[in-house]
């Protein structure tokens, strides 16, 4: 009996259902959207010449021609992430712009199991244990970005940019849109964020990296309860009077009588800037200094 005849190259690519290719012919775009936000959509899509899921990021650019600024931050995330090689944040694989489309396109790192908000919401019984493994990775992430030279702020840190593949429980930061590189003072001075994660000297617009842990407390607090810090507060007015005046979200109380430690954790991420410790100090802390994360899961990306 004969073999089958073999398929061509050109059949398969008219088999593969995708809607938009790079124009290096690489990377492949499905229809399936991954996320959504202000600035860009991201889709499901292919490396075909590595054979593995990888995350479209397209923005529209007629939608910002009035605002060239959000512009000059993407090209500022893209020029960012060709920089950062850490196991702990997204990986940046491609980019270019698309004249035709006027879309701005970048192909990064797929973590199959989305965003860490949406993952702790579908498994709401998780160990203490696996909330410090996933605290550990933040904070290496983090700590590689505020020692990076020069230094980098997120500023925009909340479990809705923190990514996790489930099958091995790896974690990493993503969405540096509004992060900022500092000089040697660390100090930064605008106002950015998403408000229930940002720390009171944000909004004084004079701050450094520690920023960053406040907001790494805060999705702490959203990871062990599944809640959103200040949802009991039904305005940005009435979370920005708490922030600054000190109040501490409604949540807090959950953890207080569930796990006390972990709150007294908590507490030091989001306690005042000059007492705030750094990730390094906190991956010290008798509260994590224990954690073991596997080596098989903590594979470099490369």
């Amino acid at each position: 009996m004969p073999p089958p005849p073999a398929i061509s190259s050109v059949d398969d690519e008219e088999r593969e259902p995708f809607v938009e290719v790079d124009p290096s012919g690489r990377f492949g775009r499905y229809n399936e959207l991954l996320g959504s936000g202000a600035v860009k959509k991201v889709y499901r899509a292919f490396d075909q010449r590595e054979g593995r899921d990888v995350a479209w990021n397209q923005v529209r650019l007629r939608n910002f021609s009035s605002d060239p600024s959000v512009i000059l931050r993407l090209r500022s995330e893209i020029e960012l992430l060709k920089t950062l090689k850490n196991d702990h944040i997204i990986v940046l694989y491609h980019y270019w712009k698309d004249v035709e489309q006027n879309t701005f396109n970048f192909i990064t790192e797929a973590c199959a199991s989305g965003n860490l908000r949406d993952y702790r919401k579908k498994h709401r019984h998780v160990s203490i244990q696996a909330l410090k493994k996933w605290a550990v990775q933040i904070l290496r992430g983090l700590d590689y970005l505020h020692t990076h030279e020069p230094c980098i702020i997120h500023r925009d840190l909340n479990c809705s940019n923190i990514f996790i593949n489930g099958n091995v429980g790896k974690v990493k930061i993503g969405d540096l849109g509004l992060a900022t590189v500092v000089g040697k003072s660390h100090a930064a001075h605008s106002l950015l964020g998403t408000p229930e994660y940002m720390a009171p000297e944000l909004y004084e617009e004079n701050y450094t990296e520690l920023v960053d842990i406040y907001s790494f407390g805060m999705c702490l607090l959203e990871m062990a309860t599944c809640e959103i810090p200040y949802s009991e507060c039904d305005s940005l007015g009435k979370i920005y009077k708490k922030v600054t005046g000190g109040v501490m979200p409604q949540a807090m109380d959950k953890v207080a009588g569930k796990d006390p430690e972990l709150k007294a954790f908590i507490e030091r991420c989001i306690g005042r800037p000059r007492l705030r410790p750094s990730a390094a100090d906190l991956l010290k802390d008798p509260f994590l200094s224990h954690v073991v994360i596997d080596q098989d899961n903590d594979d470099d990306n490369e």
